[in-house]
C-alpha cells in the first residue's frame, strides 16, 4: 500500500479553490512553509510529500507514469498545481495523462527531462545526480542544510527564512537511500518531451538565471512548447526562486493563478 501524506492548509473560505504544491527530490512538503501562508489567503494548500519522501512511504514504483499516480490519488478531485523541480516533472506528468483533473499549473525550476542525451544537451550527466544521491544518502542534515545556504545567495534578509525552513523539513525527516534511489531511476529514465505539446492547461514557467540544476535552455524549450504557457525569468534567483525571491515569486503566481 502507498501511503501517502498531505498536509491541507484551509482557506479563506470553503469554496477557495485548490492548490495542490509538489516539493522536489530528496526534501518534503516543509520547502514551501515560507510561502504557505500567503498562498493560503487565497486557495486551500494541499501540500504533499511525494512518495518515499517526509512522511509518505513509498511502495516500489518502476516509472514516473506510477510516482505520478501515487501523487494523483492524494489530491483533490480538482486542483490548480505547482511543482518545483522534481515535483514540477510529475506535475506535467499529471496533466499529460489527468487533463480533466487539473485547473492551472505552475512550474518552478523544472525540466521535461533531467538526463542528457544527444538531442538534450541541456540535461545533466547521469553521475550529477548519482552523487547528489549519495551526499543526500549518507549526510542528509549537511547536504540539505548546504543546499537550501546556496540559495540566500549572499542575502542576509533570507537566512531567518531559509533556517527555519530547513529546521521544518529536517523535522519531517530523511528520506531513505532506498527511497533516493528509486527517485534517482525514476529522473533518469523520464522524458515528457513528446507529451508537452498536448498539455492544454494555462502554465507558469518560473526559472531562475543562477540555476545549476536546471538550465535556463531546458525551461526556455518547455515554455516553447507547452500551447498555452507564460514565461518568467527570476534575474538572480537559482534553483528554489520561492526562497531566494519571495516576494517577486509569489507577485508572478498569484498574478497567474488569480487571472
Amino acid at each position: 500500500m502507498m501511503s501517502m501524506f498531505v498536509d491541507v492548509v484551509p482557506g479563506p473560505k470553503p469554496s477557495s479553490p485548490n492548490l495542490t504544491l509538489l516539493h522536489g527530490w530528496g526534501l518534503n512538503g516543509a520547502v514551501w512553509n515560507g510561502v504557505r501562508a500567503a498562498l493560503a489567503t487565497h486557495f486551500t494548500l494541499h501540500i504533499i510529500d511525494l512518495p518515499g519522501h517526509g512522511r509518505s512511504h513509498l511502495t516500489p514504483v518502476t516509472s514516473m507514469n506510477a510516482f505520478a499516480d501515487a501523487v494523483l490519488g492524494a489530491m483533490p478531485t480538482q486542483s490548480h498545481i505547482m511543482g518545483w523541480s522534481l515535483g514540477g516533472h510529475t506535475a506535467l506528468a499529471i496533466a499529460a495523462r489527468h487533463p480533466q483533473r487539473i485547473e492551472r499549473m505552475v512550474t518552478v525550476c523544472c525540466t521535461p527531462r533531467f538526463i542528457q542525451a544527444p538531442d538534450w544537451p541541456q540535461g545533466k550527466r547521469p553521475e550529477v545526480l548519482a552523487e547528489f544521491a549519495a551526499r543526500l544518502g549518507s549526510q542528509y542534515a549537511a547536504t540539505i542544510r548546504n543546499f537550501l545556504a546556496l540559495q540566500a545567495l549572499n542575502q542576509p534578509k533570507m537566512r531567518d527564512l531559509i533556517r527555519q525552513v530547513y529546521e521544518a523539513v529536517e523535522a519531517h525527516g530523511a528520506p531513505s537511500v532506498e527511497s533516493l534511489a528509486a527517485a534517482l531511476e525514476i529522473l533518469k529514465a523520464s522524458d515528457l518531451r513528446t507529451s508537452i505539446p498536448l498539455i492544454p492547461h494555462p502554465a507558469l514557467v518560473i526559472q531562475g538565471d543562477h540555476d545549476a540544476l536546471t538550465s535556463t535552455a531546458s525551461a526556455e524549450w518547455l515554455a516553447d512548447h507547452l500551447p498555452n504557457s507564460i514565461y518568467c525569468l527570476i534575474e538572480h534567483a537559482a534553483h528554489a526562486p520561492f526562497l531566494s525571491h519571495r516576494d517577486i515569486f509569489l507577485d508572478h503566481v498569484l498574478a497567474f493563478l488569480n487571472d
